[in-house]
């Protein structure tokens, strides 16, 4: 019978390691404050839940985050506006749009998503991301927080990933592309299934890691399962269940009740893959912050970071909110070119 991998627990460690990393940060720099936006247009209930599972999520660690609501009477280039003001806003290092869209006009998700600097693009849905990812760019993308979670699921379940069988079942530009872009670049030989897949259930059966992402209820069966194989459901699929008070219950793309007999390990649903992808969305959030920390400090002279701006903070007892302000104004200056001469001067 398989082990649970619960996405519950190891995405706990993560954000206790995230929260003990920003805190370490800020013993030297008290102005590093991660900070993540939120772009949601409309009021659909059930992304209102995913933000605040996400909001909640980020200020347990230590970082910021903003929801913008835009009403569902926004238009594509008021959208465009507000992710471009973000773009250029210093102290936002993550922006994520959710979706779908609840607008009343016709918007071009693929246009918004593009829109959102790479760098900033914590779901890693930008094209330009994505393109990266494919060519095993691994360094200078990010990659998107499901495909990111669950490969840090099958490294807890101790599965070897080089030289290992792989099949992803879905091929969405979300989920099961970039699931096989990562396998593929941590060296296992990979399989990507789909609706015109032949003889899917043996494909299937080949595989040593198998990474279901189809969304269709429970249509993975045992059969479908090699002895031993680590198993990942990334689906999350309402299906109608009298006994519930709701009427329904949530199940994945697995049948989990019959393949945890036949796999090794097993991610159930929910609480497998889902909190996984709330910690790596905070972990890409983090991690955008700690480059542009990188930056500024080989931009700004490291003594009179250390001299002026550290003692500064200490001795006037300054909040978060200005240090962060006020690190971001250094930041900004040293993209001066004038500034940057004076503080060539300084260093002398």
């Amino acid at each position: 019978m398989a082990q649970i991998l619960s996405g519950k627990e190891v995405s706990g460690e993560l954000q206790n390691a995230i929260k003990s990393e920003i805190a370490a940060i800020r013993e030297d720099h008290p102005e590093f404050n991660p900070g993540l936006a939120i772009v949601q247009v409309g009021g659909r209930e059930d992304s209102n839940v995913y933000i605040r599972m996400k909001c909640k999520s980020a200020e347990a660690v230590g970082m910021s985050a903003r929801h913008i609501n835009l009403p569902q009477s926004t238009t594509e280039q008021e959208l465009l506006d507000v992710v471009h003001s973000l773009n250029e806003d210093v102290n936002t290092h993550g922006i994520i749009v959710q979706l779908p869209l609840d607008s009343v006009n016709d918007i071009n998700t693929d246009l918004i998503i593009n829109s959102i600097a790479p760098k900033k693009d914590v779901d890693g849905l930008n094209g330009e991301n994505a393109a990266m990812l494919s060519r095993g760019d691994m360094s200078n993308c990010i990659v998107p927080c499901t495909p990111r979670g669950c490969l840090e699921l099958i490294k807890k379940a101790g599965a070897e990933v080089e030289g290992a069988r792989a099949v992803v079942l879905g091929r969405s530009k979300i989920v099961g592309s970039p699931m096989a872009n990562l396998l593929t670049w941590h060296n296992a030989t990979v399989t990507i299934c789909h609706s015109r897949t032949k003889n899917l259930a043996s494909v299937c059966k080949e595989a040593d890691i198998l990474v279901a992402a189809v969304g269709r209820p429970e249509m993975v069966k045992a059969d479908w399962v090699k002895p031993g194989a680590v198993v990942i459901d990334c689906g999350i699929n309402a299906i109608p269940d009298a006994t519930k008070k709701s009427g329904q219950r949530l199940v994945g793309d697995v049948a989990y009740k019959e393949c945890k007999e036949v796999a090794s390990w097993i991610t159930p649903v929910p609480g497998g893959v889902g909190p996984m992808t709330v910690a790596m969305l905070i972990r890409n959030t983090v991690d955008g912050a700690k480059r542009d920390l990188q930056i500024s400090k080989q931009s700004f002279p490291s003594h009179l970071e250390s001299n002026i701006m550290g003692p500064l903070f200490q001795t006037f007892r300054i909040p978060k909110t200005l240090s962060t302000s006020i690190g971001s104004l250094a930041t900004i200056m040293t993209k001066n070119k004038s500034v940057l001469k004076f503080l060539r001067f300084l260093r002398r």
